[in-house]
């Protein structure tokens, strides 16, 4: 593995490119971008997935979204859709630059909400030539659902304390405990395991800081992953969910984007007695997607 890092407008996004263990620079090999979830950085989900499909002969680049973990970009901790989906075309640029990459090898997988996005950007980036999705999410479902239009107001609210001089607000993405979150009444099931992940020495990671710009929430609430998906997404698809439904909801947008995307070359597996976050690093759950998701990508590479 090497520390790498690419342009997105004028700072650096700051990745891990994965390269296979008999690795010759004199080859061409096709390539993968691993797009992370909202909140987690490159070393954690979607690096593990990085590993393993190196492992398998790809190359596999993982990365940590602008204005998060070691990426630059103001103002930090800003979980921007629009600049999410962008960051995934700039990793294909600096793929296209490598001369042990075929271009026209070039693959796209996610997890969480970098589904959503992986799948959204392959709607407009034709160089993407396959696309997987992990329990992947659309940020409008996964924000937009829970009383939506009194966050948009508290968004509001927040741009003009801003811009009268106040600081800018920062939130958790989750609670700090599950006691915590028992506390507050958000003990929900996936809620329960995004502590258990990203807030335990099982998943957490120092750049993971759990910290997100609330003025986030005006654009997460309204970002449909999918939106045309009909029309544009024709790109071989596979998704993976696992059947342990939790609020997050991968469960359910996996077969919407299944049932809407327009390729012809498309499957949904789901895996038995996984929950979202099983799928992030238990063994006996990423194994069985990984036994899908590698033949699916050296098939469609």
């Amino acid at each position: 593995m090497q520390k790498v890092s690419f342009n997105n407008r004028d700072w650096k996004v700051a990745a891990d490119i994965h390269l296979p263990m008999d690795f010759d620079p004199n080859k061409k090999y096709a390539a993968i971008v691993c797009v992370h979830p909202g909140s987690s950085v490159k070393e954690q989900t979607a690096g593990r997935y990085a590993a393993r499909m190196a492992q398998n002969g790809f190359v596999a680049l993982a990365f940590d979204a602008s204005f998060q973990g070691e990426s630059g970009g103001e103002p930090r901790y800003l979980e921007d859709p629009a600049t999410r989906v962008e960051d995934i075309r700039c990793a294909i640029d600096y793929l296209t630059t490598l001369e042990y990459v075929d271009e026209a090898r070039i693959g796209l997988m996610g997890i969480c909400a970098g589904g959503g996005y992986a799948a959204n950007a392959a709607l407009t980036e034709r160089r993407v030539k396959a696309v997987a999705t992990v329990v992947g999410t659309s940020a409008s479902r996964a924000f937009g659902e829970s009383d939506a239009i009194s966050t948009l107001e508290a968004v509001g609210k927040q741009r003009t304390a801003q811009a009268r001089g106040a600081s800018a607000m920062i939130v958790p993405w989750t609670p700090a405990s599950a006691k915590d979150a028992q506390e507050k009444g958000s003990a929900e099931f996936d809620m329960l395991g995004a502590i258990d992940y990203y807030r335990t020495p099982r998943g957490a990671y120092p750049t993971a800081n759990n910290k997100l710009l609330f003025n986030s929430m005006s654009a997460l609430v309204v970002f449909d992953a999918y939106h045309l998906a009909e029309r544009y997404l024709t790109q071989p698809l596979l998704i993976i969910v696992g059947d342990q439904v939790g609020a997050f909801g991968s469960y359910r947008d996996g077969f919407t984007l299944f049932n809407k995307a327009a390729s012809i070359n498309k499957k949904i597996h789901v895996v038995k007695g996984a929950s979202h976050y099983d799928l992030y690093d238990q063994p006996e759950a990423t194994v069985e997607a990984l036994k899908k998701l590698i033949p699916f990508f050296q098939k469609n590479l």
